[in-house]
């Protein structure tokens, strides 16, 4: 097992970690205005869009690390034949982080722009 790639987590790891990011982010959104609402003259400079960006910046910078691992990894010394399945894999998985990253940032753009609680 040692050297083996392990494809199945890096093929669906960037959708999934998008997926609870939009979940995530909506329903604290959502549990935020309920129970701690802050004031609507504050418009999109409150804590509730601070904490969230500040969620998404991180959370957008591990996909990219992500990404990055899996496009360096393409240059290792048994995945540079054409015909390896592993370097199909590292290369989807890659640009499957990198479309998620680019998903986070899409979702997180309004949270800098818009009052969370109207």
């Amino acid at each position: 097992m040692k050297g083996q790639y392990l494809a199945a987590p890096h093929l669906v790891g960037g959708l999934v970690v998008w997926a609870v990011w939009f979940v995530v982010l909506y329903s604290g959104l959502s549990v935020a205005c309920e129970f701690a609402p802050p004031a609507p003259e504050a418009g999109a400079h409150t804590w509730v869009n601070y904490l969230m960006a500040g969620g998404g910046l991180l959370l957008s910078a591990c996909l990219l690390y992500g990404a990055f691992h899996c496009f360096r990894a393409l240059s290792a010394g048994e995945s540079r034949s054409v015909e390896s399945p592993q370097r199909f894999v590292r290369l989807v998985a890659g640009g499957a982080y990198l479309a998620s990253a680019a998903g986070v940032v899409a979702l997180t753009l309004p949270v800098l722009l818009l009052p969370p609680c109207q």
